[in-house]
């Protein structure tokens, strides 16, 4: 299904790209600050179609909320017997095809792995649950020194299931993950930065330029190299050092035959 600007829009999302010689620069805004951002389905699968239709070149993907906040996590009248007007709700939770259905949502979130370019949360006030989860989903995440970090499915009876846990466990280790998944709490900016969840941690009303110079320090970078180091550096986790070194070989290699075809 193609998304318009308008449907985007009721989605609560907005997308901006922003052609530069090094490479494009898109903008994903969630917009609905009267919400403090909070996530409908829609707005999922909105997230997943600017992925299938991202155009080509882009090189950064920024995601930001608007407002105070970056994300409140789900809009939870969804879970009351009224929902949100003009806004699917949830399959029955006993559905059989309830699994396919978590799996369509989670394309808003998977996409953003992607090597052909970094992904960069900008997060501001509260990114609770979902909106957690969308950070997760980012490759680097600056955070403004209002930032409120926090798991909240499982106090809602729910498990986090938006493609947050393996980054999280990666990031903060086992034991820190459960911790912080079944207590529910929340952690502030410098907590956040102290278990590396933040790259950077900057006063509230600095955060837009300190994306502005990461975003110029990233495109500074030849664009080949940077896609192919991305891939390689996703491998690492799951490689032995040898496996990891012949896949340095590999990536080399097939870098270096592209740009010879190439001239």
């Amino acid at each position: 299904m193609t998304h318009s600007v308008a449907q985007l829009q009721r989605a609560g999302l907005r997308l901006d790209i922003d052609a530069q010689p090094r490479g494009a620069v898109a903008t994903i805004t969630l917009d609905r600050p009267e919400r403090r951002n909070a996530m409908t389905p829609s707005m999922w699968r909105g997230l997943a179609h600017i992925g299938t239709s991202l155009p080509r070149g882009v090189r950064i993907v920024v995601v930001r909320g608007a407002g105070p906040s970056f994300s409140a996590g789900l809009d939870r009248r969804l879970l009351a017997a009224e929902g949100v007007q003009g806004e699917e709700g949830f399959p029955d939770l006993t559905d059989p095809g309830l699994e396919d259905w978590i799996a369509t949502v989670q394309e808003g979130f998977t996409w953003l792995r992607r090597p052909d370019f970094v992904s960069i949360a900008a997060v501001q006030g509260h990114a609770i649950g979902g909106g957690f989860q969308l950070a997760l989903a980012c490759d680097l995440r600056l955070l403004a020194d209002d930032a409120k970090l926090s798991m909240k499915e499982p106090a809602l009876g729910l498990v986090p299931d938006l493609t947050g846990t393996k980054p999280l466990v990666d990031i903060v280790g086992l034991p820190r993950a459960i911790e912080l998944c079944l207590t529910t709490r929340t952690i502030d900016a410098t907590e956040a930065r102290e278990l590396r969840l933040a790259e950077l941690v900057v006063p509230r009303a600095d955060l837009d330029a300190a994306v502005t110079d990461l975003v110029a320090a990233l495109l500074a970078t030849d664009a080949a190299a940077a896609r192919s180091t991305k891939a390689l550096l996703q491998l690492a986790p799951g490689h032995t050092l040898a496996e990891q070194a012949a896949a340095e070989r590999r990536a080399q290699a097939e870098l270096q035959r592209r740009r010879f075809a190439k001239g």
